[in-house]
């Protein structure tokens, strides 16, 4: 394929495949959801690709790993019809988010600090008299719905107490406390079945340390997924550059 496109010359939909390790089907469906230029067509009505749409394939290939499949998809579907401002804001939005998880990750490791081994959740933490959180102040608080900490409740991960007036679910300190850690691993990626035996072991007054593995991979995935970030970024500024040194590169914006 690099004789090919050293050459100028015109590609098969297996050739951009091949170079790729991605199926021709594959090729297909990204021209067509509009990650890859339109394809010119032979007489025979067979698609063509370019070198242009090689770095499109690469860009695109380049993105998905620190942004996502989706929002890579989304910025290059911007760029194929000249939106390059709203690609833009889809990168800016997608760094935004990269920071948010920063500073969760820092809260999480605040309030685990900040913990109390004595307040580890155990069965000798009773609200004081018109103290905890009801379920529906507590999930706006955390941005959540209430059919949320529900689910957390069933898995395990939450223990709210009950009213004893109203019989409604009461989440004291300690149970307020999980809800927020639970929250924020969610937010880090992992999973409720993996969140349990660490909020099992903070109630346990075992000690922090299972949390400092879970916190050092997500340092590490958090770390990957910026560096992603930035090979993203060469693989579309090359792309488009590619596109304004080829004034006829294929597009939404070219037809009426």
């Amino acid at each position: 394929m690099a004789s090919k496109l050293q050459r100028g010359g015109r590609l098969r939909p297996v050739d951009l495949a091949r170079g790729h390790g991605l199926s021709t089907q594959a090729v297909r469906n990204y021209e067509e959801a509009g990650i890859l230029p339109a394809a010119e067509r032979t007489d025979h009505g067979y698609r063509t690709y370019t070198a242009l749409h090689a770095r499109a394939l690469r860009a695109f290939l380049a993105l998905v790993p620190g942004h996502g499949h989706g929002t890579a998809a989304s910025i290059m579907r911007a760029v194929n019809r000249d939106a390059v401002d709203e690609a833009f804001r889809i990168i800016d939005e997608s760094h935004a988010q990269l920071l948010d998880d920063r500073r969760t990750l820092q809260a999480v490791e605040t309030a685990l600090r900040d913990l109390d081994p004595a307040a580890a959740g155990g069965p000798g933490v009773v609200p004081g008299a018109g103290g905890g959180a009801f379920i529906g102040p507590l999930a706006r608080r955390l941005g959540i719905r209430p059919a949320t900490l529900r689910k957390w409740e069933r898995a395990g991960l939450v223990r709210p107490r009950r009213d004893p007036l109203t019989g409604y679910r009461l989440y004291d300190e300690a149970a307020v406390r999980d809800a927020r850690l639970t929250h924020q691993l969610r937010r880090g990626g992992y999973l409720l079945g993996q969140i349990a035996p660490l909020i099992a072991q903070v109630r346990a007054a075992g000690g922090l340390e299972p949390l400092e593995g879970a916190l050092r991979d997500w340092h590490a995935r958090l770390s990957a997924r910026a560096r992603a970030m930035l090979k993203g970024a060469a693989e579309l500024e090359a792309y488009l550059r590619d596109r304004t040194d080829d004034p006829g590169a294929p597009g939404e914006s070219g037809s009426a």
